[in-house]
């Protein structure tokens, strides 16, 4: 890590250059303390694409993490929690809205500055109300991650919301109409010390960084070409409104494997069912298969992980617990899954969670899709967002029922979907109500707020007849996994 402010650096250049002239050893670069809490901290994280990676990093199939990618982002994480913050808590982090940078033919969003995000979100906490009237405060292990749209920055694929979250908005890798300085600007002026993190591919922190130095007038020196997946900038403004840039190296060197939990995730057996299973064959019991209905196709539906540490406690994120189940999911669902592609919901959508001490309660959706993205690097799996339509309307769950089950998008193919516990109920009772046009669809089993485990299967066959599977589960038991997150 070394300081950028000029006379501090020039006086080190000098005094280094001296001592190699008498024949000494030169001095080594002293890394510098972490950032002041009394100075206001703009951190710049940037995360890797297929543009700007470490080799081996980042997969050229499917624009996301690799493996070892997956573990820089743990090292990264634990890094400037405890390196640059001093393990003091974060007050503000803000991340690349995916859809705006969308990356292949395939045109997989860009998860990877959420995974990082979310990596180090979960090492803060923040206290929320826990009950519905805004009172009974809880502290969670969890930071809220903003990564909404601003009315300028909805892609063209994307169903624009009846409404904004300007506190919850993120950042647009295209920065239309200089939303992302809007979100800096909004920070600097309120002039509230503290740590304020931004993650984004190189592009969009690089011009983050001039955007406020030019400004405000920082006159700073800053970077010109990408530093590597190590360099964490930021840049420190005093109660003087005197700034200086400094960076961090990291040093983290990543292994190729998956990351090791540093303890097993405690088990658990599956909940029984009844019915642990429903089979509709068209011409039976009133059931008619639709002419559009999908063949071949197998759904693998998961609820995100914890994310309700007590009560109604919620900002839209998995917390600390939910952080061990997601990273233990691939080995969780090894020989209950076998999907081709992963899907879930948009996370700059958002929802109203409970309220914070600044009466915020409106929070970016991003716990179904982050706690999904651990198994999509494990198995290198293409990545896909819903986000033609609003998941929260009244009309969701016949549209995903649509979605997933009809017009042959998803014929021969097996999917896993990460999705929200009500939705995935509602779901399954519209895909029923489909082929009962009659009325005399099959009850579906309640899914508990407190089930976190449960994986339910829809399998169809060649003629659109399906069965739906109740009767697995990951196997986690949610009650027993740890309160704060794994170190790595």
């Amino acid at each position: 890590m070394k300081n950028y402010g000029i006379p501090f650096f020039s006086v080190v250049i000098f005094a280094v250059s001296l001592l190699v002239g008498c024949g000494s050893s030169p001095l080594a670069v002293q890394p510098a303390p972490p950032l002041s809490a009394e100075n206001l901290n703009l951190i710049f994280v940037s995360s890797e694409d297929l543009a700007h990676h470490a080799s081996g990093d980042v997969s050229e199939a499917t624009a996301n993490l690799t493996n070892q990618g997956l573990q820089r982002v743990l090292l990264n994480a634990a890094f400037l929690r405890k390196n640059v913050l001093a393990n003091q808590n974060v007050n503000g982090i803000y991340a690349l809205e995916p859809m705006t940078h969308l990356q292949t033919a395939s045109q997989y969003p860009d998860m990877a500055a959420l995974e990082m995000a979310q990596q180090f979100a979960v090492l803060n906490q923040v206290t929320l109300s826990s009950d519905q009237s805004g009172g009974t405060p809880f502290t969670g292990q969890n930071f809220p991650i903003n990564a909404s749209y601003s009315p300028n920055a909805v892609p063209p694929d994307v169903l624009a919301p009846l409404q904004f979250c300007p506190a919850c908005q993120g950042l647009d890798f295209s920065d239309v109409g200089g939303d992302n300085e809007a979100v800096v600007s909004k920070v600097l002026t309120a002039k509230t010390p503290g740590f304020y993190v931004f993650v984004a591919p190189w592009e969009t922190v690089r011009e983050l960084m001039v955007n406020a130095d030019r400004t405000e007038g920082y006159a700073l020196q800053l970077p010109e070409e990408y530093p590597g997946p190590n360099t964490i900038y930021a840049i420190a403004v005093a109660p003087s409104g005197s700034a200086s840039l400094v960076d961090y190296d990291t040093k983290a060197n990543p292994g190729a494997s998956y990351p090791t939990l540093p303890a097993p995730v405690p088990t658990t057996t599956c909940t029984v069912r009844t019915p642990e299973s429903v089979t509709v064959t068209g011409g039976v019991d009133g059931a008619v298969v639709p002419a559009n209905a999908n063949t071949d196709e197998v759904l693998y539906m998961i609820r995100h992980a914890e994310a309700h540490p007590q009560g109604y406690w919620s900002d839209n994120n998995y917390v600390a617990a939910g952080n061990w189940r997601a990273l233990a999911l691939p080995s969780a669902l090894e020989g209950k899954s076998n999907p081709d592609e992963v899907w879930s919901g948009d996370p700059s959508s958002f929802g109203m969670g409970t309220m914070s001490n600044t009466g915020q309660n409106y929070f970016s959706g991003v716990a179904p899709p982050l706690t999904v993205v651990p198994y999509v690097i494990a198995k290198d799996l293409p990545y896909h967002l819903v986000a033609g339509f609003d998941m929260t309307a009244a009309a969701s769950a016949s549209q995903s029922s649509q979605f997933f089950f009809t017009g042959g998008r998803f014929s021969q193919r097996k999917v896993l979907l990460g999705w929200m516990y009500v939705q995935n109920q509602q779901i399954i009772n519209a895909l029923f109500a489909s082929y009962y046009p009659n009325g005399g669809a099959p009850v579906v089993p309640t899914w508990s707020p407190l089930d976190y485990d449960s994986l339910w299967t829809v399998t169809f066959d060649g003629q659109g007849n399906f069965t739906v599977d109740y009767s697995r589960c990951e196997g986690i038991d949610s009650a027993a996994l740890p309160a704060t997150a794994p170190q790595f």
